[in-house]
């Protein structure tokens, strides 16, 4: 049984950093073909990818809006996925959340929600102006 779990969340002031972890039980990060990213969602909104690994796991894509800010990143020691966010903005605040997939392709693959099989709890976002 796979379990992934999320921690760093919590509150900021905009220009602070947080680091997001995902630790995976039943599921192996390094193996880094697979699908595996970073998602968030607001009330009211769609669930948005905002990092991913996808293709052979050394391509990234980032959301528009945080590329230059976040950094996503694996642990193999640990097996654990990170997600470093810097200079956050009030925009930024949502609901986090870690997945993982048993599906591996580009980003017409990895990008969209349904091809993910694993998802966190969530960890909450909030950042303050």
């Amino acid at each position: 049984q796979v379990q992934l779990v999320e921690s760093g969340g919590g509150s900021v002031q905009a220009g602070g950093s947080l680091r997001l972890s995902c630790a995976a039980s039943g599921y192996t990060f390094t193996v880094t073909s697979y699908c595996m990213g970073w998602f968030r969602q607001t009330p009211g909104k769609e669930r948005e990818v905002v990092a991913m690994f996808y293709g052979a796991g050394d391509r990234t894509y980032y959301l528009d809006s945080v590329k230059g800010r976040f950094t996503i990143s694996q642990d193999s020691a640990t097996n654990t996925l990170n997600l470093q966010m810097n200079n956050v903005k009030p925009e930024d605040t949502a609901m986090y959340y870690c997945a993982a997939s048993r599906l591996w392709g580009g980003i017409g693959v990895c990008k969209y929600e349904n091809r993910y099989h694993y998802w966190g709890q969530g960890t909450q976002v909030t950042v303050s102006s």
